[in-house]
């Protein structure tokens, strides 16, 4: 057991510290163990009181858990971990995966839709993951009913991957446990919550943008709209990755989501050679993009004059406002303004919304 695996985990599983908060610790400290050691003295600076760390026992009682369901950790910015994913500024610092791992270097394809899929909608998503796994494309996915189902198993010989909101133990829907565990075996389950963890509706957003940041494309076959199918949509094409759509008919409630996505722009797709044309036109090649995690570039100072932190706290406020704008506004270096934001982060007085937006805690 690795002191930087531990150190990780006690970051991540720690209140307060989020994906962005621990990327820019290692921004900041250059290694887990020594941003682990530091966090007290930086919620000090921010005016708070430091977050209850995740102990060292409950970290190694996890670890020990992980390595008994034959799992394993992907660390961000190391080993196997998904470059594509590694490009996203909330990229999950941890991701326990179970199976084969080998799969997410190759190209990888999201197929998502309605739970309450159409017998022919399951279908054709079920046709289309095989044909593509015939292509050498690997289909990623979410474990739930309808369309995600038929998504796997139409991919299963030929490589799959998927995401879950809970922990990788724990299958949701219940009455998929066997498809899950066969994937376990065949294909690879990635989660990002503890080991143990029952899925709740709050997860489901992380899980989503898990799926579509592992992938080039994100198909969807079916959805309904404000459908969770749609939401991995837009995080695909805010993450500028390719969005693609089945049509449906107009008389049917859950082919609205798809036809709104055609018409605001998504690629059309009748079959699998559709997506690989897609695919090409976007990369050039089939091949899994590379995006490494260097926390250097990003380096910070090792302290912010106390003048700038008044300054900062005097252009936040209750309103979400963009990082780049309170850069410019107090005309600090990036590296100052982002060490001052995560003072005040891991003091509890700073909330970070999407899209790089910050505001000071009610």
């Amino acid at each position: 057991m690795s002191g930087d695996l531990l150190a990780r985990l006690r970051l991540v599983r720690s209140p307060g510290i989020g994906p962005v908060t621990f990327r820019q610790l290692l921004a900041r400290f250059g290694g887990a163990e020594q941003a682990l050691a530091a966090v007290p003295d930086l919620a000090a600076r921010g005016g708070g009181r430091a977050p209850t760390l995740f102990s060292e026992s409950a970290a190694k009682v996890e670890i020990d858990r992980v390595e008994k369901l034959g799992a394993r950790y992907l660390s961000l910015g190391q080993g196997l971990y998904p470059r594509a994913l590694a490009e996203l500024s909330d990229a999950p610092p941890l991701l326990t995966v179970m199976g084969n791992q080998n799969l997410l270097d190759r190209p990888l394809v999201s197929i998502v839709g309605a739970r309450n899929a159409s017998a022919a909608a399951c279908r054709f998503a079920r046709g289309l993951a095989h044909e593509l796994g015939r292509e050498g494309v690997v289909v990623v996915s979410g474990l739930a009913r309808g369309i995600d189902s038929a998504a796997h198993d139409g991919s299963l010989d030929s490589g799959t991957i998927g995401v879950v909101a809970g922990g990788i133990d724990v299958a949701y829907p219940p009455e998929n446990a066997d498809r899950q565990r066969a994937m376990g075996e065949r294909g690879l389950v990635v989660a990002e919550m503890p080991p143990g963890t029952e899925p709740r509706a709050r997860h489901f957003p992380y899980r989503n943008r898990i799926i579509a940041g592992l992938s080039q494309a994100t198909v969807v076959v079916e959805a309904a709209p404000k459908s969770g199918s749609l939401i991995t949509a837009r995080l695909a094409g805010d993450m500028g990755r390719e969005v693609m759509a089945v049509p449906g008919s107009p008389l049917d409630q859950r082919a609205q989501g798809c036809n709104q996505l055609i018409r605001d722009g998504a690629t059309l797709i009748q079959n699998a050679a559709d997506v690989m044309e897609g695919l090409r036109t976007m990369t050039g090649k089939l091949a899994s993009p590379s995006y490494p995690f260097d926390h250097q570039a990003e380096a910070m100072p090792m302290e912010a004059p106390t003048e700038l932190r008044q300054r900062i706290l005097e252009l936040l406020g209750p309103s979400p406002a963009p990082v780049d704008e309170i850069v410019r506004l107090s005309g600090a270096e990036p590296g100052e303004v982002q060490l001052v934001l995560l003072e005040l982060d891991l003091a509890g007085r700073l909330e970070r919304h999407a899209g790089g937006r910050v505001s000071l805690t009610a």
